[in-house]
């Protein structure tokens, strides 16, 4: 499985994101490939804000050495998956998409990992510290979800 995980500059939610995929996938045993990006070039090159480093090394999951790239064309057909964690973000992934790309693309917070109304991941990049704690357990949250729920279709494709 291929997942990408997508905000807006690449510096909070979706790397704290990918530190806690990796780290779920890690301990189940899974060889996936996880990646993040942001749909604007703001922070191309950077490491995570230092806030989104620390919630997460809190966690016990390191993402200061990711840097901040941007969605490309590419990523449309390398990854199975492009999950947004905001609406705003996903319409820039819809208006970025080639035709005939392979990724499903959603929200994060999707009603099919939730099973309730599509809610967003908020940013925390203008709050306080416990506003990126907030946001890394909303996307733990999720992504155990997406774990569970994806764990079963591929075990069972009806």
């Amino acid at each position: 499985m291929k997942i990408l995980l997508v905000c807006l500059g690449n510096i909070c939610r979706s790397p704290m994101a990918e530190g806690v995929f990796r780290q779920l996938a890690e301990q189940r045993g899974l060889d996936w490939q996880i990646d993040s990006a942001g749909t604007a070039d703001y922070h191309v090159g950077e490491a995570p804000d230092r806030r989104a480093q620390r919630a997460s090394a809190e966690v016990g999951i390191a993402i200061e050495n990711l840097r901040g790239r941007q969605v490309e064309k590419s990523d449309f057909t390398r990854f199975d998956w492009i999950l947004a964690l905001d609406r705003a973000n996903l319409r820039a992934l819809q208006s970025l998409a080639p035709a005939g790309h392979s990724a499903r693309l959603g929200l994060l917070l999707d009603p099919f990992l939730e099973g309730r109304e599509p809610e967003e991941v908020a940013d925390p990049y203008w709050g306080e510290m416990e506003d990126f704690r907030a946001c890394r357990a909303q996307i733990e949250q999720a992504a155990e979800k997406f774990f569970a729920r994806t764990g079963r279709l591929q075990k069972n494709p009806s």
